[in-house]
């Protein structure tokens, strides 16, 4: 930075004094760090109205000080080591007494400071492989936005998204998802779609109806408006609905929140029969569906169901999706469909957030649907994908044939298989995360398990995400996590399974 703010005072010092002082003052408070370039001393007497020779004789000062050094060719910087030892330690614990205390009323999601993508083997479910995104295709559309910008869409207003871009997801929607009679509306990302239905809907109260073992920052985003969450038993087969009509007929429920085709975490699809009876409860006990279809990209065995938003004669389905998995998180393309009200309704409060996403990565992410990029790259991730499904069911089913009890099914689709590890998984992640293993387990992910830390058997299942990781990572991460779990008397046999195989 070639500029610093200084504060000077107005006694009847000599002004070299008086600037000598400022900067003494600035390096106190941390606006400049040791080591670190002052502004020259040019740029300081024409910030300050002054002459050269002034700012000459403030530096001189404090060289002499032993607050500054000159650097021949490079100016003057702070010394490494302040004259008067942690200074800035000193001054924050001055002032630490007479900070304002904040009485917060409402919270956030607590940020995990453990950063998956650091781990050499990175388990997450829903972490695509950023290592084949064509950024370099991507980077042409994102050129063509920059080189012939649409300044109209680039000031406030449209806080639906980009027209273009709603054209490009409703025509996508349409053709793959049989969604027809909807409103589109771009946002940041799934989470910030659901985080605006909640505010919109929900009031402290009320009670909202979640599948038990499910999606935590959904949960947050409920909860943020004081609703009550009230947890639906799940089955093989998904949600119960018989459950959930006992809970209805107990509760006054105002919403009900699913994750029908790649259930999360358990990857299990809703069959019609069931998606049938959910819908005719909500009819009945009035209430709304938010059905979050988070990664209906990537469907293997066959053309996958349609979201129950494809078959919704009262329009009390909001529809919730993104492109994260396929393209990355930080795109921050997000998408709800719904009837008209709720969307301009929606598109109101977006106003008193943030009025739009980003422009040009929509006017970018249009282009690339509209000439077809998209499109490629969604087959080749999806055949991707399968393979490396299938390569992560081959290896598990090599360690149910050295006779450990783990259980699992294969998933339709998704990124991700829910494995029954037949024992305790309490305790394996941070056992993992010191061997470069990344890991999601049953713990994180069930509504009610702090009602129940005394059932440690009840808690067996991890949830191996494989979308991430070429063949060998799989291999080499699975191994380590069944080592973990198992004991080494299994390194032996394991190896000589994967010496055979290669």
């Amino acid at each position: 930075m070639k500029s610093l703010s200084l504060k000077l005072d107005s006694s009847s010092k000599a002004k070299y004094i008086v600037i000598a002082d400022a900067i003494r003052q600035a390096i106190k408070q941390g606006q400049v760090a040791p080591a670190e370039a002052l502004p020259s001393a040019r740029k300081l007497a024409e910030q300050l109205n002054t002459n050269r020779h002034t700012i000459m004789a403030a530096f001189a000062e404090l060289v002499a000080e032993g607050w500054v050094e000159a650097k021949q060719r490079s100016g003057y910087i702070v010394v490494a080591s302040l004259p008067i030892q942690s200074s800035q330690n000193i001054n924050k614990v001055e002032t630490k007494q007479a900070q304002f205390k904040w009485q917060f009323v409402r919270k956030g999601i607590i940020q995990n400071p453990i950063k998956a993508t650091k781990f050499r083997y990175n388990f997450a479910g829903g972490q695509p492989d950023l290592r084949l995104f064509p950024f370099d295709e991507f980077r042409g559309y994102f050129s063509q936005s920059c080189q012939r910008p649409q300044f109209d869409d680039l000031s406030y207003g449209d806080s639906k998204g980009l027209p273009d871009l709603i054209n490009q997801v409703s025509t996508y929607l349409r053709r793959m998802r049989s969604i027809t009679e909807k409103e589109i509306m771009i946002c940041n990302g799934s989470q910030e779609a659901l985080y605006m239905v909640t505010q919109l809907l929900l009031q402290s109260g009320d009670k909202v109806a979640v599948e038990q073992l499910g999606y935590p920052p959904a949960w947050a985003a409920f909860r943020s408006s004081g609703a009550e969450l009230i947890p639906i038993n799940q089955d093989e087969k998904g949600i119960i609905p018989k459950h959930l009509e006992y809970e209805l007929k107990l509760n006054t429920i105002k919403l009900l929140y699913l994750t029908p085709l790649h259930q999360y975490p358990t990857t299990v699809t809703l069959d019609v029969e069931r998606r049938m009876k959910i819908y005719q409860l909500a009819v009945k006990y009035h209430v709304a569906i938010v059905e979050d279809d988070y990664d209906h990209e990537f469907h293997y065995k066959c053309q996958p169901i349609a979201p129950m938003a494809a078959d919704d004669p009262l329009g009390l389905v909001i529809y919730i999706s993104t492109f994260s998995k396929l393209m990355f998180g930080s795109a921050r393309i997000g998408y709800v469909a719904a009837n008209q009200n709720l969307i301009q309704a929606l598109a109101e409060y977006k106003t008193l957030m943030n009025h739009k996403n980003n422009v040009l990565i929509q006017q970018a992410v249009s282009r690339w649907m509209k000439e077809g990029g998209f499109e490629c790259h969604l087959r080749r991730m999806t055949r991707t994908y399968q393979k490396r499904r299938d390569i992560t069911v081959n290896i598990l089913k090599h360690y149910q044939s050295l006779g450990l009890p783990i259980k699992f099914k294969n998933p339709d689709g998704g990124m991700a298989i829910w494995v029954d590890m037949g024992k305790s998984i309490v305790g394996l992640k941070e056992k993992l995360f010191k061997k470069q293993v990344y890991l999601q387990t049953q713990l994180e992910f069930d509504l009610n398990h702090n009602n129940r830390k005394q059932e440690v058997s009840s808690f067996n299942f991890i949830r191996i995400g494989f979308a991430s990781m070429e063949e060998s990572e799989l291999k080499q991460g699975i191994k380590i996590i069944f080592d973990t779990l198992y004991g080494d008397y299994l390194v032996e046999s394991i190896q000589s399974v994967f010496n055979t195989e290669q």
